[in-house]
């Protein structure tokens, strides 16, 4: 379905939350590197041979908690194929999630958001940089870094308003004679991408 999505949007586009006033209550601390009681065990049951790496063996701990919320948020926003953002240090985000439009500013709860096509925002002072998202996850972090993961974007001013409009047409007719439940969720997607930049450019 993603796979869809993004071949959707791609053929659409031109050529050319809450600030948080007390302390953070998921202040946990960093996951050791070795696990303590794995490595006991394993020194009991085979003493001459050393422990095998487990995942944690190779991943860096985890970031300390602030104590006092940042004046930026840090995003991160790539696509398979490219990095738009990386530490990007803006006031705030707009992500298009599955339960609805969520602003994301320095000092956000930690949270994980499915994301549905609709508009990512990213303000920094006065200037408002827009994407098209087919769809993705947010992934909000305690340290007041974003991570915004989506299968496929576009510039906002990319879209091209008449492909956008022939698109929607096409796909709502392919919906309404469809036989299969294959067709019938292929159509759906191209409906529900093409209404979604059809509301995103009307504004």
């Amino acid at each position: 379905m993603f796979r869809q999505a993004s071949r959707l949007l791609a053929r659409t586009t031109t050529a050319a939350t809450s600030r948080r006033s007390r302390a953070f209550s998921s202040d946990v601390p960093a996951t050791p590197a070795q696990d303590s009681n794995f490595i006991e065990s394993w020194t009991k049951v085979v003493p001459n041979l050393d422990p095998p790496k487990t995942p944690s063996s190779f991943m860096a701990p985890r970031p300390a908690t602030p104590s006092s919320i940042p004046t930026k948020l840090t995003v991160n926003f790539v696509l398979p194929y490219a990095s738009e953002l990386a530490g990007k240090e803006v006031d705030m985000v707009i992500v298009p999630a599955t339960t609805g439009q969520m602003g994301v500013l320095p000092g956000h709860v930690p949270t994980i958001a499915e994301l549905k096509p609709g508009i990512l925002s990213v303000h920094e002072g006065n200037d408002v940089k827009k994407y098209f998202l087919s769809s993705g996850f947010a992934l909000i972090h305690a340290n007041s870094v974003a991570d915004i993961i989506a299968v496929e974007a576009v510039p906002f001013d990319r879209l091209d308003p008449a492909l956008v409009q022939k698109g929607l047409a096409d796909f709502t007719q392919k919906l309404s004679s469809a036989t299969t439940d294959l067709e019938k969720a292929e159509a759906q997607i191209g409906v529900d991408v093409h209404s979604a930049m059809n509301s995103a450019i009307a504004g």
